[in-house]
């Protein structure tokens, strides 16, 4: 009945009149209180990008002759826009997206009280599409991280950012959904869903819980058209927090490994290894020299939980393992014929080979066991880390980034594999590449 009476009193108001502050002495339920404490740390991030661009008439010395045209390539000037939440004030840190700034020459934050402040890039982490930067510490107010861990399906949270570049702008929905993947171009994905509107320009920005509290980093959206339709995402702040600290330390995320290549368990290997469950990683190789072959763990192993976590999937094994510190000590439940046994694995450093100590032709490269991104059960080898520009691998055509798949037609599986075969081997022989998912030969003489 008073809800009825209270409906009817608003109804029957002026158009031109706003709600009242309260009824019957009861004060309306308003985020104002919260958002005032809150939009002074979520900043707009505005950026240029210089793009050295020439016309192909430029290359015709007679057009340029002809029409006296300096032999100069132009400019051109791009710009983008974004959010950022600043996260440590008394250091001026503020946390964004890395598709925010990637790329930029200048990078331009403003504030809510107006001022617009230079920014320096501190790191970027490309695999989580997180990056940090730092503008000058005065009069800065940070947001408090919350445990995205304690987030529930149905939870309120609040969007705030600058979309399309309009300006501060909240919006607000629920959790819909936790641990979504399948965003394409990130390797280590968890991400919160929301039904709170999120659209270009709100990159970057804070996604809070109705405590004030950040609780994740809006980073994308799904949309058949351009804009909201109501799927958007946020990375957790667990996540946030691990590699926010790990680039304001090293300017970089130094990952580290448990040593093994896992792949999704499908009903047709699950049957194969006479497993009665469809979830879980399945072990395909175990890296030798770790601290997994240590333990026991043989290929054909099921990983069913890191830390206490459940694994479902390969993708949750990659995120466990990519958001622990070098040197942390996991718990992993794993099962071997039915039997669920557990193992504590050390996560340890990828393991590195100079390449000098291979012989002369190997010098100026270093070469590392192949990232979590690159261990998908179907690629193996060892990865080109580092090369030096003169160095003879880069004069034979060989990059950073390459993964050397074979010495002579033989397959190579890791660094051990890799340093036996050179160094029983003379010259000249053919080095087998994988670069972005296709082959060349080299040959090294």
């Amino acid at each position: 009945m008073r809800f009825c009476c209270l409906l009817f009193a608003l109804l029957s108001l002026p158009v031109q009149a706003a709600l009242p502050a309260s009824v019957d002495g009861q004060p309306l339920p308003s985020l104002a209180p919260v958002l005032k404490e809150v939009t002074p740390s979520v900043v707009n991030i505005y950026t240029q990008t210089r793009v050295r661009v020439r016309s192909p008439l430029l290359d015709d010395p007679i057009f340029r002759r002809f029409f006296n045209v300096p032999d100069t390539p132009r400019e051109r000037v791009s710009q983008s826009l974004g959010s950022g939440v600043i996260v440590d004030a008394a250091k001026g840190y503020v946390l964004t997206n890395n598709h925010v700034i990637e790329g930029a020459d200048d990078i331009a934050v403003t504030l809510k009280d107006g001022r617009s402040l230079e920014a320096r890039l501190i790191g970027t982490d490309p695999d989580t599409d997180l990056a940090v930067i730092s503008i000058e510490p005065d009069g800065l107010s940070a947001l408090k991280l919350a445990d995205s861990d304690a987030l529930e399906v149905g939870d309120f949270v609040v969007a705030v950012g600058n979309p399309f570049g309009l300006g501060q702008t909240v919006t607000s929905g629920i959790v819909s959904a936790l641990g979504r993947t399948g965003v394409r171009g990130l390797e280590y994905q968890n991400f919160i869903q929301t039904d709170a509107s999120i659209n270009p320009g709100n990159s970057g920005g804070a996604l809070i819980n109705l405590r004030g509290e950040l609780v994740g980093i809006n980073s994308a959206i799904f949309t058949p058209s351009g804009g909201n339709v109501g799927i958007g995402f946020a990375i957790p702040s667990r996540m946030a927090q691990y590699v926010m600290d790990q680039l304001i330390r090293f300017g970089e995320v130094r990952r580290g490994t448990l040593g093994l290549v896992v792949q999704d368990l499908t009903s047709d290997l699950a049957g194969a290894f006479g497993i009665d469950r469809e979830r879980g990683a399945l072990v395909a190789e175990v890296m030798a020299g770790s601290t997994a072959e240590r333990a026991g763990i043989r290929p054909g192993d099921v990983v069913t939980a890191i830390g206490g976590r459940p694994v479902n999937g390969a993708r949750d094994f990659l995120n466990a393992e990519g958001s622990a510190p070098v040197g942390e000590a996991l718990d992993v439940e794993y099962l071997r014929d039915r039997v669920l046994l557990k193992a504590a694995l050390m996560v340890q450093e990828p393991l590195r080979l100079d390449g000098e100590t291979l012989g002369r032709r190997f010098a100026g490269a270093v070469f590392t066991e192949l990232p979590a991104r690159l261990r998908n059960g179907r690629v193996s080898g060892v990865l080109v880390a580092e090369l030096e520009q003169r160095s003879l691998l880069a004069y034979e055509g060989i990059r950073p980034g390459d993964v050397i798949t074979g010495i002579n037609r033989d397959s190579i599986r890791n660094l051990v594999e890799f340093g036996e075969h050179l160094r029983n081997i003379r010259a000249p022989f053919v080095l087998q590449i994988n670069r972005e998912g296709r082959s060349y030969f080299a040959r090294i003489d």
